[in-house]
Formats: structure tokens, C-alpha cells, sequence
């Protein structure tokens, strides 16, 4: 009973009163998130390593079962610029099927998170964990945009950071200027589009223009450097078949890291998303049921060859500022991107590559939370600690040791931190009793004579395993036992085994 009312999608709660004002809001809301939504589904596939149609059949899909499943009545689902780093690096050493079975993999984790109802432990991943992976993700997918932004057209970069900006460094000389003046332009457009209209996406105005620019020099100019989608990629525009995961023992046992990377990042993204989501619109999404609909889509993509999905803070709160206020609205969002892959999908093959660079460099500026890193760099040592760890891991190395280092370090400081904040007090001969009110003595203290051979061993704060050693250390102080040892532990809120 109390399980299915945790995993309750809201989406029957939404239409509970609904009407036609209603309707037309959310109808109104997904075709503008569609719109926005549509750059960002090609510009994530291609960077991560997929082609774009993929891209879009992931959006559709996840869009749709994460807004019909979900907890939250405005979250918006699909591919996301945090996945492109796992994504990449499960394709470049496991192909496209260790990706589909590391996917398929994460969503019956997620789903057993939400039926577990980890959901509300989930929100409490130490912030700067979220912020050093979050900055290090947004380094990463800059970097990988390098060389179509420049144009330098290298076939073959080290999977390394180091060595990566080595041998991009090296290679400047090589820029190609249209293609750096069309990547740049795009940026210019996208940032400057807000100050002219809050409805239409920066990132899609600057596709189109520069997509027509490019179409033109191409056509007209007889430019033909200037790398497309179509040079890259065979655009197809029919529904993908159905694919069986190719699934066996070592390779579960191989992904299972990555598996757990996907899954973890994609419930902190997801009910990060709905938290916000919660602070505008003033609602209270339910944690284990998003959980459970992020599991079943990422259960189905990987059987139409899908990336993974998660909530998407900025569609979600585009979807919010245009009046979108059910999952109607979400669910429409698919929609359209469906009908956008039926009949559009052709046109994506004319789209200049470095304007797709150009979309991702944005995006990864505005993924980096510079200005929140640079505030919490002022903090305690140790969550400078952890932020930095985390971040250096996330470029040098991959996502997932650094959430895995990540968390281990948190853990090991947070235990330090209780360690610290117990405190274990020696009485001999004489014992005070605080002002607390349960010795009887309200608003004063008492100092109470201790008979000779009795020792009293106040705990103050948690006694957990942590403490144990400590407590050992200090009865051992006394050479002799004493005949009468007593334990005070009045203020230890609670202990374990």
C-alpha cells in the first residue's frame, strides 16, 4: 500500500481539475520546450560519440515516459550535457552495445532506488561532490569541442586530458577561420539572443542563421571546407528497429562501475532538477517516483538504441517560464520532437559542425558554475578538498572514479567531522552536573563527591564505530581498572553495534 503510494506519478494528480485554460498553457509550453529542446538532443548525441537522430529518438522517448511517470509535474527529460563524458568513454572502450547494457543497467538500478525509496538520501550527496564533478564535466565536454570549433580537422585525439590539449595546442596552426568565425558567431548570437527576445532559444536562432550561411557559402561560394552533419553523419528519418542488448556475464561484470556512474548521476541530476522545479512553481515533487521513471526510460531507450536520460534543469525551467505547469506539458515536448524527426530531420544534415561546437562551449560555461565554485573554494578545508579532488579526477581521469573517490573522501572526512564533534569526559573524585534539567537542578549546576575507585566516562555526540578506538584509548589512561566504572550517556543522540 505505502509502496505504491510512493511511486504514484503525478501525472494523475495533475489532471484533477484540469480544464481547457489549462491545456492550452501546457500545449503552448511543450512546443517552445520542443523547440529548445531540439539543438541541445543533436548537439549532446554528437558529442557524445552517437549520430543525431539518436540523439532526438532519446529525447522523444525520455521525454515522454519521464513526464508520464514522473514525480514532478514540470520536469522535462532527455539527454544531457553531464552524460556526454560516461557516454563517450563507455563507447570508446565498450562500442555502442557495452553503452545500451551499461544504460539498461543504470535504469534497474534507479528503479530499485526509487522502490527502496532512496530518493530522500540521495539529495544529501555532499554539494561539493556535485559542484567538482559538475565543473569537471563542463571542462571535459569544452575540450572535446576544440576541434570543431577550430576546425582543425584531427581525426584521431587521445583519450587523455593532458595529452589531448598537447596535441590540440600543437595543432592551431591549423585552424580553419571560417569555420572558427561561424563557431564564434554562433556564440555571439547565442548570448545576445535573450536581450532580444526570452522566447525563442539563443541556440536555435543561431543554428538556423548559421546553418543558411553555411548553405549559402557552400551552394553559391563554392566553399566547401565548412564540415556539416551530413559530411559526418548518414541522416535517417525513419524509426529506428528494435535492438536486443547483446548481454552476458563479463560484461555486466565489466560495466557495473559505469552502470552505477549513470545511475547515480542521473538521480542527482533528475531530483536536483525537481528541487528547483520545487522553489518556483511551489510544489513538492516525490523523489521515489522520478527515481522510477528515470529507471523505466532508461530501461527502453537502450532497445532503440538510445543514450541514458535524466531530468534537465534548463528545459525544465524553460518549460516553467513559458506556463507549463502538468507533465501534459512535457509529454508534448515529445511530441513534438517526434514530429520534428518524421519530417524535419533532413534539414539537420546542412548544419555547420562548429555551430554545434559553439552551442556546447555555451553550455559548458554555463555548466561550470565558476562563480559557486570560486565561493566554495573560501569554505572549510575539507569541502575544498573534496571539490578539487573530485574536479582534477573528473578531468584527468573519468566520472567515475571521481564520483566513486569523491564520495569515499566525503565519507572519511564526514566520519573525521563526528569524530571530532564527540567528545568523551574523565570524572574522578568529582563530577559536575550540567544545567540541563534532567538532574533536577533547572538553571544551576552541582558538583557531586565521587567515592574513591568509581570513575565516571561522559560520551557527548555520536558513539559510533568511529569513536570506539578513542574511547578505548582514553579508559586506558588509568594504569589501574577501577572497581566502578560508570558510562553518562545522556547526550549521545544515538550509537550503533
Amino acid at each position: 500500500m505505502k509502496l505504491g503510494f510512493s511511486v504514484r506519478p503525478m501525472l494523475l494528480d495533475s489532471l484533477k481539475g484540469y480544464n481547457r485554460g489549462m491545456l492550452t498553457r501546457d500545449l503552448l509550453a511543450g512546443l517552445i520546450v520542443g523547440i529548445v529542446a531540439l539543438p541541445m538532443a543533436i548537439a549532446f548525441a554528437i558529442a557524445s560519440g552517437v549520430s543525431p537522430e539518436v540523439g532526438l529518438i532519446t529525447a522523444v522517448i525520455g521525454g515522454f515516459v519521464v513526464s508520464a511517470l514522473g514525480g514532478s509535474s514540470v520536469q522535462i527529460g532527455g539527454p544531457t550535457g553531464a552524460f556526454i563524458v560516461i557516454v563517450l568513454g563507455i563507447i570508446t572502450e565498450y562500442g555502442m552495445s557495452g553503452l545500451l547494457v551499461a544504460t539498461l543497467m543504470a535504469g534497474i538500478l534507479l528503479v530499485l532506488m526509487g522502490l527502496l525509496r532512496l530518493g530522500t538520501l540521495i539529495k544529501f550527496i555532499p554539494y561539493p561532490i556535485i559542484l567538482g564533478f559538475t565543473a569537471g564535466i563542463a571542462v571535459t565536454i569544452f575540450t572535446t569541442q576544440i576541434n570543431d570549433l577550430f576546425g582543425l580537422g584531427l581525426t584521431s585525439l587521445p583519450k587523455e586530458f593532458v595529452p589531448k590539449w598537447g596535441v590540440l595546442l600543437s595543432s592551431l596552426g591549423q585552424t580553419h577561420w571560417l569555420t572558427l568565425a561561424v563557431g564564434l558567431g554562433s556564440i555571439v548570437i547565442i548570448q545576445l539572443t535573450p536581450r532580444l527576445t526570452k522566447v525563442i532559444p539563443g541556440s536555435l536562432v543561431a543554428i538556423v542563421v548559421m546553418t543558411i550561411l553555411g548553405y549559402v557559402l557552400k551552394t553559391y561560394c563554392g566553399i566547401t571546407e565548412l564540415v556539416t552533419i551530413g559530411d559526418r553523419y548518414q541522416i535517417s528519418t525513419s524509426l529506428p528497429p528494435l535492438v536486443a542488448p547483446e548481454l552476458s556475464w563479463e560484461l555486466v561484470e565489466r560495466l557495473i562501475s559505469p552502470a552505477f556512474t549513470i545511475a547515480l548521476l542521473g538521480a542527482i541530476e533528475s531530483l536536483l532538477s525537481a528541487s528547483v522545479a520545487d522553489g518556483v512553481i511551489g510544489e513538492r515533487h516525490r523523489s521515489n517516483t522520478e527515481l522510477v521513471a528515470q529507471g523505466v526510460a532508461n530501461i527502453i531507450v537502450p532497445f532503440v538504441g538510445g543514450i541514458p536520460v535524466t531530468g534537465a534543469i534548463a528545459r525544465t525551467m524553460t518549460n516553467i517560464n513559458n506556463g507549463g505547469r502538468s507533465p501534459i506539458a512535457g509529454m508534448t515536448h515529445a511530441v513534438v520532437l517526434l514530429v520534428t524527426f518524421l519530417f524535419l530531420m533532413p534539414l539537420m544534415a546542412y548544419i555547420p559542425m562548429a555551430v554545434l561546437a559553439g552551442v556546447l562551449v555555451v553550455i559548458s560555461y554555463n555548466m561550470s558554475g565558476w562563480r559557486s565554485v570560486r565561493a566554495s573554494l573560501r569554505g572549510p578545508k575539507s569541502d575544498v578538498a573534496v571539490l578539487l579532488v573530485t574536479f582534477l579526477l573528473t578531468v584527468i581521469f573519468d566520472l567515475t572514479i571521481a564520483i566513486e573517490l569523491g564520495l569515499l573522501l566525503a565519507m572519511l572526512l564526514f566520519m573525521q567531522r563526528m569524530v571530532e564533534s564527540t567528545r568523551i569526559l574523565v570524572s574522578r573524585g568529582e563530577l559536575e552536573l550540567h544545567a540541563s534539567g534532567d538532574d533536577g537542578h533547572q538553571g544551576k549546576s552541582e558538583r557531586l563527591t565521587l567515592p574513591e575507585g568509581v570513575e565516571v566516562y561522559e560520551i557527548e555526540g555520536p558513539f559510533f564505530f568511529g569513536i570506539a578506538n578513542r574511547f578505548e584509548e582514553v579508559t586506558s589512561v588509568t594504569q589501574a581498572a577501577p572497581p566502578v566504572r560508570i558510562l553518562r550517556m545522556r547526550s549521545v543522540p544515538f550509537m550503533d553495534s
